[in-house]
This record gives structure tokens, sequence and C-alpha cells, in this order.
């Protein structure tokens, strides 16, 4: 799974979601200085297994937990990448807040999400969605899909079904899909936080050997 193009930092209008941007930022790049360097082998490791980028890797495991193995969520995900009991089942991971095992668990999910895809959708979109699939699940992807090419627009864009997503936490629309309900808000942000701690950790790790 080749990396993203690089995509331009949107920054909102609003004061306030500006400074909160930039403490998040001050905070990430410490993160990456203090805390990554732990982890490091273990993500080279896991891109080299799995194909996918090592910065969407620790792109993905610093929005899940920023890098704290010991992360834990009242909804039962646990761990480096947050995996849940089951998927931490299906890619046959034993102790969820082991960091080795929890990104090589979540290294082989994203790769099992991004070959559920159809190999006919491009990149970035193809990558976008699995991102998506990671955060909100495969099953209700597929059902925003499944609304953007009812709507008319592209179900193999990821503009144009990031514009459906919200629709599945609508009753008039959610009770016509296949998985039901779901906050179709979440996994736009996921993967807009993800793309923005990729672009930094591209420029920032970018002359340090970090790929």
């Amino acid at each position: 799974i080749r990396r993203p193009p690089r995509s331009t930092p949107l920054y909102s209008s609003a004061a306030s979601d500006v400074y909160k941007r930039q403490v998040d930022i001050r905070y990430y790049l410490k993160r990456i200085d203090k805390k990554l360097p732990k982890y490091e082998k273990y993500f080279k490791k896991a891109a080299k297994h799995s194909g996918i980028d090592i910065r969407i890797l620790a792109a993905v495991s610093y929005q899940e937990s920023h890098w704290d193995r010991k992360a834990r969520s009242p909804t039962g995900v646990r761990g480096m990448m947050m995996l849940t009991l089951d998927t931490a089942k299906r890619v046959g991971i034993k102790n969820r807040l082991n960091a080795e095992q929890s990104i090589h668990g979540g290294a082989k999910y994203l790769k099992i999400l991004y070959e559920s895809f159809d190999s006919n959708i491009k990149e970035p979109d193809r990558l976008w969605f699995t991102l998506a699939a990671y955060n909100i699940g495969l099953g209700h992807v597929e059902d925003a899909r499944n609304i953007t090419k009812l709507q008319g627009d592209n179900p193999n864009n990821w503009t144009d079904v990031k514009k459906h997503l919200p629709k599945l936490s609508q009753k008039k629309w959610y009770k016509k899909t296949k998985h039901g309900y779901a906050r179709g808000h979440e996994p736009i942000e996921f993967v807009r936080r993800v793309k923005r701690y990729y672009d930094i950790l591209y420029l920032y790790k970018k002359n340090k050997n970090f790929k």
C-alpha cells in the first residue's frame, strides 16, 4: 500500500479550532521525539510484513492511542492500535496491551480491510476507505457507499462518500441499510486526523530514515 499524496492542511477559520490544532500539533511533535522511537522498530517490522506505509501505521496508532501501549476505552478496545477483542482474535493477537503484538495486529487488520475493497478503486481513495473502515467497520462503509450510489454520486470516490456518511446516523437512511445505525461523522474526522498526522510525520521524519 503506497503512501498517499501529501495533502494541504485544512485549518478552520474559527480561532478556537486553530488554537486547538496548534496545541495538538505541538503535543504530537513532542510525542514523535519522546515516544515514537521506543516503538519505531515495531512499526518498521509491521510495515514490512503488511506492505502498509510505516507512517500510515504510526499515524493511525497515534490517532487511536497517542502511542500509549496501555490505552483502554470504555467500549472495550485496547492497546496501541485500539483493537477490539474480536479483531484481536481474528488477527491472532493474544495480548492487546503488548505494543509489538498490537501494532502487528493493527497492520494485519488494515491489510485485510484494504484488500476487501475492489482493486479498481483508485488511490488514495482506497486507502481512505480502509481507514474509515478501521474506525467504523467495513459494513458501515459499504452502507455509505451504497447510499452514495443511490444518490447519484461515485461510490469509489472518498470525497463523494464522506458527504453521505453522516446519513448513517439518520433514521430515514440507516433503517434502509444492511448494518444499521452508525456515527457516520466519526470516520470523516478519523481520516482527516490520520492524514494530518501522516503529513506531519512525513515532513518531520523525511531525513531521519523513518520509512
